[in-house]
């Protein structure tokens, strides 16, 4: 038996020009009908920092009626965004920046895991949240803006 000493070299094929096989090699650009579309640029967390650090400091605003301890001095008062279609909230996806308001953490709870609302309840207690909210934010956001 005979054995080599060192290892045979790979080579390419090389296609003919006239070969029916030649176009082969591009076919993914030659198939292709329309442009590879660009995808849509995310908001990032900077963005809409200022919107989430309105939040701070500030009372719970969604106000769920046996749900919430109404404490002025919560500490787990965090930004609350909202999951509506409108606001751009859906499954798996989180709204804009500026559709966030300040809520506790139970009232939170209630608003996206809990199974005890219906979705009336959800977008009624979301709309009068940022009714509430979005007034005071506005005075918050314009004295920030005033002292810089």
């Amino acid at each position: 038996m005979l054995s080599r000493k060192t290892p045979m070299r790979r080579t390419g094929f090389k296609r003919k020009p006239d070969s029916p096989f030649s176009s082969l090699a591009n076919r993914g650009t030659s198939l292709r009908r329309t442009a590879i579309k660009r995808r849509v640029r995310k908001p990032t967390v900077d963005e809409g920092a200022h919107y989430l650090a309105a939040c701070r400091g500030e009372p719970c605003y969604l106000r769920i009626p046996g749900v919430c301890h109404l404490n002025p001095r919560d500490r787990t008062v965090v930004p609350c965004h909202s999951n509506l279609l409108e606001h751009g909230g859906g499954m798996g996806l989180k709204a804009e920046h500026r559709f966030t308001f300040p809520g506790c953490d139970l009232c939170h709870y209630w608003l996206d895991r809990s199974r005890i609302p219906t979705k009336q309840e959800r977008r009624d207690a979301t709309l009068v949240a940022l009714g509430r909210w979005i007034p005071v934010r506005k005075r918050k956001m314009a004295a920030l803006e005033a002292t810089r």
